[in-house]
């Protein structure tokens, strides 16, 4: 990963006066992180603002009993700012990132960014937008949680999986579906087990494959 290649990745970078960019460009980080590495940890973790070049990473929050539930993830090219927590001191949730599969990222100091920020009106601009594009997804979240039934959200789930693989077989574990909706193992398998019955997936051990998409897309709409 070069310098070169950051310019194209960040987003309003041609809107930034030749200082902020020697800025950024002297003080930019760059990482390679295989799945499963937890990139950031809470609060307390200020890792700074994390740009994606390629891969995937998952943000999440746990509950008290230590129940994971994902509130959004991350593609090529989208930037995280809530692994730069410290820098928005009214955010009183801890939140961690991990990566779902091997990831090039670039790290952007907290300190670099905050003083673009305060000085550079693009920067200010996209920074809100971003928080509010975040904001929106957590509301969504929210409203799935409140009013949709787990089934129809087992099965919005299983779709999305399907688009991000690019494929109707999934390798994924019961506990990792879990995970991502806020439940528990045994409740998943339980859903897996009907949508099986009805015919919709085929179950084998640490893969889930989806047979009725038609089926699912009707369940997950009504």
């Amino acid at each position: 990963m070069d310098d070169m290649e950051f310019q194209n990745y960040f987003p309003v970078w041609n809107k930034l006066d030749t200082a902020h960019q020697g800025q950024i460009l002297g003080t930019l980080i760059t990482r390679t992180v295989k799945k499963g590495t937890v990139i950031h940890n809470g609060s307390n973790d200020c890792t700074g603002l994390l740009l994606v070049k390629s891969g995937q990473l998952r943000a999440y929050i746990l509950s008290d009993e230590g129940r994971e539930i994902t509130i959004y993830r991350l593609f090529d090219r989208d930037m995280c700012l809530f692994s730069a927590s410290c820098m928005m001191r009214s955010i009183q949730f801890d939140i961690t990132i991990e990566a779902e599969k091997d990831t090039d990222l670039w790290i952007i100091p907290v300190e670099v960014y905050q003083s673009i920020m305060a000085e550079s009106a693009p920067v200010a601009n996209y920074t809100n937008e971003l928080m509010a594009t975040r904001f929106s997804d957590v509301m969504w979240l929210i409203e799935q949680i409140m009013w949709k039934s787990l089934d129809k959200r087992v099965a919005a789930f299983l779709l999305e999986e399907s688009a991000i693989e690019d494929s109707d077989t999934l390798k994924i574990t019961h506990e990792a579906v879990a995970n991502h909706l806020g439940s528990h193992r045994e409740v998943i398998t339980r859903m897996l087990k009907y949508f099986q019955n009805e015919g919709m997936v085929k179950l084998s051990r640490g893969t889930i494959e989806l047979t009725d998409k038609t089926k699912l897309e009707e369940l997950s709409e009504t």
